[in-house]
């Protein structure tokens, strides 16, 4: 399932990460990478997901968290 499809509060590990070189490396900076736990904290009406990686709370849009392969934890 994709990220951007899960919804709130649920425990999450990465599957993959399909987006272009540069986002992908953006990402995978902050710590989001394969077998990565997230939890998602809040969706805006906007479709932003907020969510929680390796303790720090990050923001991201619709487009990005629809390119992000999860699964139940």
């Amino acid at each position: 399932m994709k990220l951007s499809e899960a919804s709130k509060d649920c425990s999450l590990v990465v599957k993959s990460i399909d987006l272009d070189e540069q986002a992908r490396n953006r990402l995978q900076v902050l710590g989001m990478i394969e077998n990565t736990p997230v939890t998602i904290l809040q969706r805006k009406g906007s479709g932003t997901i907020i969510i929680s990686l390796r303790g720090s709370r990050f923001a991201l849009g619709s487009g990005m968290a629809g390119c992000i392969e999860v699964d139940y934890a």
